[in-house]
């Protein structure tokens, strides 16, 4: 490890001694907010304390073993307590890198799921549909929360454009690689001559939780209007101006809702996708983003905007984002078996993450 990485480790460390003694404060423990960001703050900070101590164990036991080896009795022994005690520290020299990737304060939370079909008509919908049923499947084997506020059934089935809360401990963490456009190869069912063809949809993630961005919703710059709602729901739907549509008018975001019965939790639900969305756009322009990271996620829906390749015919789904990651196993995919695509891209962030940490940057 690098002299650069090492102090960065042992400046966490130090933090992690300071957040002790700020806890222990009576002063701290009288102001809530204070204390249970700290108190996330140490809990994130405790493992890599005790990576830290299981290295400096791991070392005095290579140095123990080493001194052995002058024994001629004890020599085979020591090669092999050496041994251990090199692999132990190699591994934790990688639990200790892996630390010093930088948490984005939202994986721990929910996200906004919005999928929409892109070029290629009615088979772009059904595949938006299929997308949609893919996360939902993922989202309940982790026993995550799913809430659809908004949707916009294709003509034929599946989607024009769905949108749903997911709730649940570290759902943003594993699901934000999702964002960006899908292209997929297939036969539509309305297809006689078995001809592939190829369309797309987007799929966009935004964090329910602002991290360290907040932002306040001026009342005088939302125009609120009410309609009726469609879709399933019985007479309700069809005789109540129960569904909600708020235009930010400083930025021109559109939000709407319409899955709960009451105009006024509609509202709230409007609002609460309101917000996340500003707070992305102020995310992104402190970042001095170039394009919004929401435009950047779901482009105009055109094929070569990929970041996925689902071709049925071969059962192959091609992330374009980690060389060499094909998977032969699109149906158990899309059955919602997404983890092993969410762990190499995981993987890859954080192999990106330390490569620019090693550098200094």
């Amino acid at each position: 490890m690098s002299p650069h990485l090492r102090r960065r480790l042992e400046a966490l460390r130090e933090r992690r001694e300071e957040v002790e003694r700020l806890l222990a404060d009576p002063a701290i423990a009288a102001d809530p907010a204070r204390f249970r960001a700290l108190s996330r703050e140490f809990a994130r900070l405790q493992p890599l304390a005790d990576a830290l101590a299981a290295e400096a164990q791991a070392r005095a036991d290579l140095a123990a073993a080493q001194a052995l080896r002058a024994d001629p009795e004890l020599r085979t022994l020591a090669e092999a307590e050496i041994a251990a005690a090199q692999a132990r520290l190699a591994q934790l020299e990688a639990d200790l890198l892996a630390q010093l990737v930088p948490q984005d304060a939202r994986d721990d939370g929910g996200l906004y799921l919005e999928i929409r079909a892109g070029i290629g008509g009615d088979e772009a919908a059904l595949f938006a549909g299929d997308l949609f049923r893919m996360y939902a499947r993922y989202a309940e084997a982790q026993g995550w929360r799913v809430e659809v506020e908004s949707a916009n059934p294709g003509e034929h089935g599946g989607y024009k454009e769905i949108i749903a809360r997911i709730e649940g401990e570290g759902a943003y963490a594993r699901l934000k690689y999702e964002a960006g456009t899908h292209r997929v190869q297939r036969v539509p069912a309305t297809e006689a001559q078995g001809r592939i063809h190829t369309s797309a949809a987007t799929v966009a993630v935004i964090a329910l939780e602002p991290g360290e961005v907040e932002v306040t919703l001026n009342p005088a710059d939302l125009k609120i209007d009410t309609f009726r709602a469609s879709g399933a729901g019985g007479q309700h739907v069809n005789k109540t101006e129960s569904a909600v549509r708020i235009t930010h008018l400083p930025s021109g975001t559109v939000v709407e809702a319409q899955g709960e019965r009451s105009q006024h939790a509609n509202r709230e639900q409007a609002l609460r996708r309101l917000r996340a969305l500003l707070v992305e756009a102020e995310r992104e322009r402190r970042a001095a983003a170039t394009a919004a990271e929401r435009r950047q996620q779901v482009g105009s829906g055109d094929r070569s905007q990929r970041i996925r390749t689902w071709n049925f015919p071969q059962g192959r789904v091609t992330d374009h984002r980690v060389e060499g990651l094909t998977l032969y196993a699109l149906p158990a995919i899309l059955e919602g078996d997404l983890d092993p695509l969410i762990t190499r891209l995981r993987q890859q962030a954080q192999a990106e993450a330390l490569a620019r940490l090693a550098e200094g940057g």
